[in-house]
């Protein structure tokens, strides 16, 4: 597999870019900002890594691991507040995002350890 070309881990990357930067444009409650812009930034780099090895089957284990992070850190950073949405829809949606790109990419990334290892 080349390095640099699955569509996966680019979306991984744009989801962290999204829940990172969102935290200009939505209201600040608890902890979301430094949790969003600390998971989206390990978001980002983890695409990144996956992009420049894409045999590094352990990278999708980890981005998939950040999606959940992201998915529960509304109801751990106390910002799942019912009335300020914006946070917590933005960490849900990108984190359910990430789970979902981590999961499709890991068989590519399995067959590109293979082929790795084999030639």
């Amino acid at each position: 597999m080349k390095k640099w070309t699955r569509w996966e881990d680019w979306v991984a990357i744009a989801a962290g870019l999204a829940v990172a930067l969102s935290t200009l444009f939505v209201p600040a409650v608890g902890a979301s900002v430094a949790i969003m812009v600390t998971l989206g930034v390990l978001l980002v780099i983890s695409g990144l890594v996956n992009l420049a090895w894409p045999g590094l089957v352990a990278m999708e284990y980890v981005q998939g691991a950040l999606g959940l992070l992201l998915i529960i850190s509304p109801w751990v950073g106390g910002y799942a507040d019912p009335t300020t949405f914006g946070a917590a829809w933005m960490s849900w949606l990108c984190g359910a995002v990430a789970v979902v790109v981590a999961a499709l990419a890991i068989r590519p990334s399995m067959r590109a350890h293979h082929d790795a290892i084999t030639h």
